[in-house]
């Protein structure tokens, strides 16, 4: 049986939320190294073509638990930092055009050291805010 891949989206905010219409994820890269953001993509890519249910994570993908459960991240090292991209999936989302995994948000921590609560606060926040609104860039 062929598996069928999942596309990539990218949450956007609602301009009733956001009048600037802001991708969080976006803007994270914004603030990387275009290497680290090439790794970021081979690792969506991957993840979408296995797709995530049959991705073996390799620890570049994995679910996360407890007050972030129902994300899976990706984790890219770079410059001494621990960098995380939070995704959800979306299976068989008519809207979004199939199974689909859906790019919430990012950080930057130091290695060794745990994310800030407020920043799992955002990413749980922006992830609610797409359930709400359903709005990706196109």
């Amino acid at each position: 049986m062929t598996r069928e891949p999942w596309s990539i989206h990218f949450f956007q905010r609602h301009p009733d939320d956001d009048p600037n219409r802001v991708v969080p994820a976006i803007e994270f890269f914004d603030r990387l190294p275009a290497k680290l953001v090439a790794e970021f993509q081979a690792v969506l890519d991957a993840v979408a073509e296995a797709p995530p249910p049959a991705f073996s994570g390799g620890g570049k993908w994995e679910a996360m638990h407890d007050e972030m459960a129902g994300f899976y991240e990706v984790r890219v090292q770079g410059g001494g930092m621990n960098h995380r991209l939070f995704c959800i999936l979306e299976r068989d989302a008519a809207d979004l055009g199939g199974s689909s995994i859906v790019v919430v948000d990012g950080l930057s921590k130091p290695k060794r050291s745990a994310a800030a609560p407020k920043d799992y606060r955002r990413a749980r926040k922006m992830r609610d805010e797409f359930l709400r609104r359903r709005t990706v860039l196109e």
